[in-house]
């Protein structure tokens, strides 16, 4: 597995000589009062790092000549009241989300609890008034084992292991990549931003933006898990070969994406299309209200799980990848006023077969490498699904709402409520035992609350809880339906 370790000289080898432009924020960063954000103002920048202490108690960049080194380190303890191992090969770290492997009280490292840790290196270089160069590469990693986040393979280390034996595995888009992130090009002009390769779905970004808890792993299911973010499957939150194109047009926004390069490129899907429209209300009520529509299309879209045998828990289970194509339409909206901010969205998701199917004997290298093939179930083997809804589409509804609160300039209080809602699909089956089948009408819930405390300038300390419960079909396999994930952890950005 890569480490990260170099990295870190490098950035402490840069903090003396670095020059300052713009200070950077990484792609999952909360909304506290830390680092400054990109687009800060020229005369509003701060002042450029000329000594390793300046570097570690102020706001300077890690700058010269419009390329920046930034990054963040997240760590902390987490305690669940149904918990697995930690697993340092996984972006998420813990199951701070109830998971069918998620078993007895214990507790853990809580790595990334709101920020993934990242180290990247960005630029904005000017060609021609009002038209710039950009570019950004960010890798995420675990700040414990320093391996690059890889969710995918975070799975399939378990494959062949019971429920009860088993350790934090989640999937993810982001696969042990040095450039798992992001890693893209582009140019930003008077006529928008077109930027091509490794990018957030603009679901994944509407996430960041929308969601009360910024897509964090350890308070927010629709952070932990991803599938509001990649339209169906988390997988699919990044694009490894994509062209994406924003403008803003007054108080209007809109935003296309198209992945093209299917699984041999590091895809999770054959094509994935998606449209964006938003805007914003100003002086509504003394307030801002952002709102933002964005329908998506993904074609053969990719989600490795683990299958097979669940029931009794100690028997392995097999490494399984499902495909589908998946529509979506997510509704998001946010409104800000002084300290106060409030959340809501809704994303529908429809789940149907394939366009191409694996014929027994072949398969594909998922995004992590690792092989998968039709018609090879077994407890050493892989499986590809391509049948999973072939009985009939399933429809799938997430819905959140939120409120953050500046209590003084240094301190957030943020709470928020999740639900997942699942309808029946597929073939007729007995839904009224209480071990529903998986594709029963089923529903999850999460609450969670956080107080962060921004202390200095590029660290800030939390302290929160997530509460979650899985029922009916949604509930099929787990060892325990709930479970309590109280964490605290500190985080540095620069």
């Amino acid at each position: 597995m890569k480490k990260v370790g170099v990295y870190a000289s490098i950035i402490f080898g840069l903090a003396g000589a670095a020059c300052a432009t713009n200070a950077s924020a990484d792609d999952i960063i909360m909304e506290t009062k830390a680092v400054p954000a990109a687009t800060t103002k020229a005369a509003s920048k701060p002042a450029t790092c000329t000594s390793l202490e300046e570097f570690v108690v102020t706001a300077c960049p890690l700058t010269w000549s419009g390329i920046t080194v930034y990054g963040t380190i997240d760590g902390g303890v987490s305690w669940r009241s149904h918990g697995a191992p930690f697993n340092g090969t996984s972006a998420v770290g813990v199951d701070y989300l109830i998971q069918k492997y998620s078993r007895g009280p214990r507790w853990d490292l809580g790595p990334n609890g709101l920020t993934n840790s990242n180290i990247g290196i960005k630029g904005d270089k000017p060609f021609a008034p009002g038209w710039a160069f950009i570019f950004d590469l960010q890798a995420g990693f675990d700040p414990y084992s320093l391996n690059f986040s890889n969710g995918p393979h975070s799975v399939a280390q378990n494959a062949g292991i019971p429920l009860t034996a088993q350790n934090s595995g989640s999937d993810s888009s982001r696969a042990g990549q040095f450039y798992n992130s992001v890693g893209y090009l582009g140019v930003s002009s008077p006529y928008g931003t077109l930027t091509l390769f490794r990018q957030n779905s603009l679901t994944l970004d509407a996430v960041f933006a929308y969601d009360p808890m910024s897509a964090s792993y350890a308070f927010s299911p629709i952070g932990w898990q991803g599938i509001t973010c990649g339209g169906g499957n988390t997988e699919n939150c990044r694009h490894s070969t994509s062209l994406k194109y924003r403008i803003d047009i007054g108080q209007f926004r809109v935003a296309a994406l198209w992945q093209f390069g299917g699984y041999e490129l590091n895809n999770a899907s054959s094509n994935a299309y998606q449209l964006q429209l938003g805007g914003d209300v100003h002086n509504l009520a003394g307030g801002t209200l952002s709102l933002d529509a964005i329908g998506s299309y993904v074609q053969n879209a990719v989600a490795v799980a683990l299958a097979g045998s669940t029931f009794p828990a100690v028997l392995p289970q097999v490494l399984t990848a499902t495909l589908s194509n998946n529509s979506s339409a997510m509704f998001v909206g946010k409104y800000t006023n002084g300290p106060l901010k409030l959340f809501a969205g809704y994303e529908f998701i429809r789940y149907a077969p394939p366009s191409n199917a694996f014929a027994p004997g072949t398969g594909f290298s998922d995004i992590a490498g690792d092989f998968v093939c039709a018609g090879c179930a077994g407890i050493n083997n892989t499986n590809i699904n391509n049948t999973a809804f072939n009985a009939g589409d399933k429809s799938f509804h997430v819905f959140w709402t939120g409120v953050k609160y500046a209590v003084t300039d240094e301190v957030d209080v943020i709470g928020a409520y999740y639900h997942y809602d699942q309808p029946f699909f597929g073939a007729p089956t007995n839904c009224s035992d209480p071990a529903a089948a998986a594709n029963c009408h089923g529903t999850m819930n999460a609450v969670s609350f956080v107080v962060d405390w921004q202390f200095a300038k590029k660290f800030d300390s939390y302290a929160g809880l997530m509460f979650s419960r899985v029922n009916g079909g949604l509930a099929n396999g787990f060892m325990h339906r709930d479970s309590i994930a109280p964490t605290v952890g500190l985080r540095f950005r620069f």
